[in-house]
């Protein structure tokens, strides 16, 4: 059996294989045709949809994974499609490189990020599948193409898995530098008002907040020059170990046993959210450990119809009374030209994301989240929940 990380989205494929080479990977897609099965790939098992459920053959990329090859003189690296985005960083530091954005998960895979347009944050940043230069890919027969330019690389960049197997990229990278964050909390509305403003003076702006609360967490970062000053290891164990996912899972289960005491905790979490500054390496600026299980869905709005999107789905859990006690979080990336299946296709980007805490009914919340995003002509997360089909998504991807 295999499980996802949220623990919801099981398979029993008839084989589970961990190729180490290219060659291996081969055999075992031509094997599988062989014998009439369908093949799926899977990296970290971060994503929440059922991109790689099968009764067929599971290939895992855990065995494809490291740094190639490194030129210090373009920033250009060559990887294994497996590697997490944790490793991939520790790597790039020993180079005096890094990736010019990241999100703030770092336990995916290379591939599986990439191929579901998994994103930071940042108006003039694109997704990680910008970075791509070039894609090592095995086919359905089994023969090994490289792509490095054209359609067929802007269509493989996000290709869910569909197009292939990924075993390598070649991957543009830029200096190691520093990042500057500043977290504040600020009246919702307040923040809605001034969107523009904190997205367009800010290297990277997101905020996030609680829908029963009234202030929102906001976290604005910046380039610097300035040395490092990460906190010290208490202060970033109470934050973002005990406050961010010890306190915020004993809260979520209480609301699950208790709904009607869900706003009174939602405005305590909120509370207990923290200001302040630092200043570290970038990767360690981007990256937060996310330990609580639950479930997610985000999509990928015009910029321009953010601030109604938000205040749409915060007016639908007033009105529905929806026992919701995940904050949801906002982000703005640039328009993507590289990546055809990119939910920031050929536009500047929000994304909202809206979360349900394990073992609590989502179905409800998602369903009327998803209302309202494609009322704002809004386009599903690759890795997260969404229930539209193939024909409800090809008019939404103009190529």
């Amino acid at each position: 059996m295999w499980t996802n990380w949220a623990g919801d989205q099981t398979c029993f494929p008839a084989q589970f294989a961990r190729p180490a080479t290219v060659d291996e990977v081969s055999r075992l897609v031509t094997e599988a045709a062989n014998r009439g099965r369908t093949v799926r790939v899977v990296g970290a098992g971060h994503s929440f949809g059922d991109n790689v459920l099968t009764d067929g053959t599971l290939i895992s990329l855990d065995n494809l994974a490291g740094l190639h090859h490194v030129d210090p003189a373009t920033g250009l690296v060559r990887i294994g499609a497996g590697t997490r985005l944790h490793e991939l960083n520790r790597l790039l530091d020993a180079h005096g490189l890094a990736m010019p954005n990241l999100g703030d998960i770092n336990v995916q895979s290379a591939a599986g990020a990439i191929s579901t347009a998994t994103h930071g944050t940042g108006r003039k940043l694109g997704n990680l599948a910008t970075t791509v230069e070039s894609i090592e890919l095995v086919k359905a027969d089994g023969s090994v193409v490289e792509l490095s330019t054209g359609d067929e690389l802007r269509a493989a960049r996000v290709g869910v898995g569909a197009l292939g197997i990924i075993t390598a990229y070649t991957l543009a990278t830029v200096p190691s530098f520093r990042l500057r964050e500043q977290r504040a909390k600020l009246p919702l509305t307040r923040v809605l008002a001034e969107l523009d403003e904190h997205v367009d003076s800010n290297d990277h702006f997101e905020f996030f907040f609680f829908p029963y609360a009234r202030d929102a967490l906001t976290k604005s970062t910046n380039r610097t020059d300035e040395p490092a000053n990460p906190p010290g290891r208490a202060a970033a164990y109470i934050d973002e170990i005990l406050v961010e996912n010890f306190v915020l899972d004993v809260l979520s289960r209480a609301g699950r046993r208790w709904p009607t005491q869900i706003p009174r905790l939602n405005r305590t979490m909120t509370a207990l959210g923290s200001s302040g500054s630092r200043v570290d390496v970038s990767h360690e600026v981007f990256s937060s450990p996310r330990l609580v299980r639950l479930t997610e869905s985000e999509w990928a709005v015009p910029r321009a119809a953010c601030g109604d999107v938000v205040r749409a789905i915060q007016a639908e859990i007033d009105s529905q009374g929806l026992a919701v006690n995940f904050p949801l979080e906002v982000r703005f990336v640039a328009a993507d030209e590289a990546s055809l299946l990119s939910p920031s296709f050929g536009r500047e980007t929000a994304y909202v994301a809206v979360h349900m805490y394990q073992g609590m009914p989502w179905q409800p919340y998602f369903e009327t989240f998803q209302r309202i995003a494609i009322e704002h002509d809004g386009r599903p997360h690759w890795g997260k929940r969404h229930s539209l089909d193939a024909a409800d998504l090809a008019g939404r991807y103009p190529e």
